[in-house]
This record gives C-alpha cells, structure tokens and sequence, in this order.
C-alpha cells in the first residue's frame, strides 16, 4: 500500500527518503472508517476495505505501467493509446530472447497483475481490522498525520527535491489517470485538425524537388542516436572522434556535410512514430495518431518524391512480417529482412548488420543499369536495445550474402546485462552504425548520391540519465556542393557534427523545409 500511494512517478525519484510523504487519501479514508456510528464496524471495513483494495490494486498496475513507460519511454502511460505499444514490447523481447522469452514475460505478467489486486485487497482489509480494533490509538494517529499533512502542504515540503511530502496518494494517481484519458479523446479532433493542412499536396512534381534531379537520396535512421550520444561525457570522446575523423575521411573524399539537430516525437523506443513524423510533417508522438497517419492520404516525402519521377524504396531490415503501412508512405518497393538475402546470425534484435543493410540496398537497387534516382528510407537497427552483440566492420568486397560475420553474433543475448556494460555497448554500436554508414558513402559513394542520416530518437533513461531531451542529430551529406548550397540560410554546422548551438527544429518541420530548400520558388 505504501508504494502504490506515496512512489514517484519518476524511476530517478525512487529513494528510500522518497517513501517518506503523508499521502493525503489514506488519512481521510481511515478516518471515515473509525467514525464512531459506523455500525457494524467489522462489516463495514470489509465492505470497503475489499472495493478500496481492488481500487487500488488496478491503480497500482497503473503505477507500475507508469514506472516502467518512465524509464524506458521517458514518459508517462498514456492509458487511451499506448495499450499497442505492449504487443511491441513483446515483440521487441520475441527478438531479442527468442519464444521462450516472450512467453515468459506474459506469464510474469499475469501472474503479477493477479498478485497485486488480490494481495492489495488483502492489505487494505487487515490495515481496516487493525485500525477498527485499536480505535483510539488510530484516532489519534490519523489526528496527527492529518495536522502533518495540511503543515507540508502549505509549506510546499520536500525531503527529496520535486517530490513533495504531501501527496494526495490515489487519488492523484486516479486523478492524472483520468486527465489523460480526458486528453487522450481531445487529441484525436486535434490531429485531424492538424493533418487538414498540406501546402505541398497540390504541388505538380515538376516543381517538387527540383535541386535534386538526378541524385540518389538516402535518408537512413540511425536507431537511438539521440543527442547524448554526441554530448554526455560517457559517450562524447567515442562517438564524437568517429564524427570528426568521419569528416575528414568525407572531406578528402571530396564531400560536404552540415549538421544541426531535430526534437524527436519519441524516446527511448517507438521509432516508427519518429519516421512518420519526419517524412510526413505531422507530430506522431502516440499509437492512434500513427493509426490515423496511415489511414488517411497524407503527402508524405516519399510520394513527393515518388511525383517528381524517382523511384522510392524502404530497406527495411528490422520488418519480419507484412506491412501494409509501405503503401501509405509512397514506396514503389520495400525490401524486408527476409527480401535482402541475408545469410549469416543474427545480432540479438537486430536481424543484421548494418553494413549488410546498406551493400544489400546498393546490390539490389543503385547497381542496375539504366534505372531511374532512386531515394530510399533505410532505418539502421545495429544499435537497437539491448545493445549486445554488436558486429565488426569488414572488408566491404567481402560482405557477400552475409555469411562472412558468421562467428559474429554472440553476447548477452540471454540475460539482460548490467546498467555500465549496456552503456558500453550502446556508445560502441553507435560508433558502429555511424562506421558502417561514412564507410558506405566513401565506398560506394557518387557525385550523385545525397545522403541524410539522423537519429529517429535518444535511446531509454538508463542510458541518458534523468531529464536528457528529445534531441536527435541530423546530417546532410553530399559531394554536389550546389546541394548544400540550397541548405546555405539553414544556419547548420559544418560537418558530421552538429554543434550544442546549431539550430534545433521540431521534426515535423523537416519535411516542409527540405520539400522549401529543393523546389521551385513558384512551387511555394
């Protein structure tokens, strides 16, 4: 009962000072329960000693749904759209520790949920008897919790900074519940609201852009490659010296680059609500509003291409099953794991590696003859949690079918790894996708091929800390330098890195000044 009615919704908050709050509902529900004409007194404390129990058994489950949205999405349960996202969870542990794993967390599940009404219910009616039999001394207790309270109230009391000794418990709890679900309903009317406005819908494809005929563009989505990455002590020295020397080996190699940072719509997982808000220009930050996305005939960036006469294509290595959403978004192909002929192991979520993603993209599309452009969505899953067996760069003449990193696909796919040791294994597979993409472009890349790569969002709190933002980098690559031309008033930073202050767009924003920057004037 103690945890349910006084823990922080905040996992960084969670302290044994923290369980030390005069939660305000308990107070008043035990006094209520000795006032002296209650008869019988007994039945009464079980009556509702069971309907207060059940109460707050489902609350706990939302407090613990909470908890656990906290520290891996960064956010609060959002009890109207994120129920989904619990299939995807469930998905994401099938991939990572295979059937077994996945069964095994929906029986922990069950059980738990079970567990915690019935023992909460159990909990509420024997603190009931126990109130009900030491009356006087429960009288005087709650008279002094009570006179507490209202002092730390008015005080604005804090033991732990942010997290106020006068609660209101529950309630609080049911209170903020019930203002999501409230808020949850409004956001649908405000998202139709929101998608009714496209300047770009009506535009001929004559006009669409126009600064890049005849390129190749690639816009990849590192997975959680977010702004600590580039910025946290922990992760900076290691990542930023692969952004510096990749700058040079591009630089040498004839290309530009510029950098600045995009606030993603997500954190810490759902990164398909990161690449339908860039690539259609509406904040996808939950479930219903990417189910309305792909129901509706939004303009996305990929149709804009797709009018304009490129053909567009999803290299999609992380897709294991149908997606009908490559219809919504304009693809005249996508490519899933099972599409790329792959032949080596897998590396715990991810299928395979990145570098294999990338040689399959330019084996199946860039190296046919007598093609037209091509631009191409290709999410990179390397340095998707948990982080572990993180493959090695190879001789790109060597990746073949793939079964060159045989050998290479073993870690702690079987437990989950300690906090430092996934922090290790982040930065490196960070180090890795960014590797495997500077080597890709030096490799195979062209006068031709414009090459866009960001992060889709900044990966779970336990790798962050507490409070990181939702920044993620982005990064325009070209050796065209009328390309980077066009982008010239964007105020971005020279280089794969983007500096603390370049400019910080929301990522809905993207589409709408890419779609600016390479079209017709006439067109806007």
């Amino acid at each position: 009962m103690l945890f349910v009615l006084v823990v922080p919704d905040d996992l960084g908050h969670v302290t044994p000072a923290a369980f030390l709050r005069i939660p305000a509902d308990a107070v008043l529900a035990a006094g209520l329960l000795l006032i002296p004409r209650w008869r019988p007194r007994r039945v009464v404390g079980t009556v509702v000693g069971t309907a207060a129990g059940t109460a707050l058994g489902l609350l706990a489950i939302l407090k613990i749904f909470d908890l656990g949205f906290g520290g891996v999405l960064a956010r609060p349960f959002d009890p109207v759209h994120d129920w989904s996202l619990l299939g995807a969870g469930l998905d994401f542990v099938k991939s990572s520790y295979g059937t077994a794993g996945r069964v095994g967390v929906v029986v922990l599940v069950v059980l738990l949920a079970a567990g915690m009404i019935a023992v909460m219910t159990l909990s509420v009616r024997r603190l009931a008897g126990v109130a009900l039999r030491h009356g006087s001394a429960a009288t005087g207790a709650v008279g002094v919790l009570g006179a507490l309270w209202a002092v730390c109230a008015l005080l604005g009391a804090q033991i732990v900074p942010g997290v106020p000794v006068a609660t209101g418990g529950a309630a609080q709890l049911a209170y903020d519940q019930g203002h999501r679900v409230y808020e949850g309903l409004r956001d649908r009317a405000a998202f139709a609201k929101e998608a009714r406005v496209d300047r770009f819908r009506g535009v001929p494809g004559d006009r669409l852009l126009t600064g890049l005929r005849g390129k190749d563009v690639v816009v990849a989505f590192i997975e959680s490659y977010g702004r600590s990455a580039v910025e946290d002590p922990e992760y900076a020295p290691g990542v930023g010296g692969v952004l510096d020397e990749g700058t040079r080996r591009l630089r040498a190699a004839g290309y530009g680059s510029r950098s600045a940072w995009l606030t993603s719509s997500t954190a810490g997982g759902g990164s398909w609500l990161a690449h339908a808000t860039l690539l259609s220009g509406l904040w996808i930050d939950n479930p219903r509003r990417y189910s309305d996305l792909v129901a509706s005939d939004r303009f996305t960036l990929n149709a804009a291409f797709h009018r304009a006469d490129w053909r567009t294509v999803a290299v999609m290595p992380g897709i294991t099953r149908a997606w009908p959403e490559g219809r919504f978004y304009g693809f005249d192909r996508v490519y899933g794991a099972s599409d790329l002929g792959y032949r080596g192991p897998r590396f715990s979520y991810a299928t395979m590696p990145d570098q294999y993603t990338l040689a399959a993209f330019e084996r199946l599309e860039r190296d046919r003859r007598g093609r037209a452009p091509v631009m191409a969505t290709i999410p990179l899953v390397s340095s998707h949690a948990p982080w572990a067996s993180i493959p090695s760069l190879i001789d790109w003449n060597a990746v073949g079918d793939g079964s060159a990193f045989n050998g290479m696909g073993k870690g702690y796919n079987a437990a989950w790894p300690s906090r430092d040791k996934m922090r290790g294994e982040y930065r490196r597979s960070i180090e890795y996708s960014l590797n495997a993409l500077i080597g890709y472009v030096e490799r195979h890349g062209d006068e031709n091929l414009v090459l866009v790569f960001l992060g889709d969002h900044q990966p779970a709190p336990l790798i962050t800390g507490a409070g990181a933002s939702h920044d993620v980098p982005i990064t325009i690559v070209a050796k065209d330098r009328a390309v980077l031309d066009r982008i010239s008033g964007w105020g971005w930073q020279d280089g794969l890195k983007p500096a603390p202050d370049s400019p910080v767009w929301r990522m809905n924003d993207f589409r709408d000044r890419f779609l600016t920057a390479f079209g017709r004037q006439d067109a806007q």
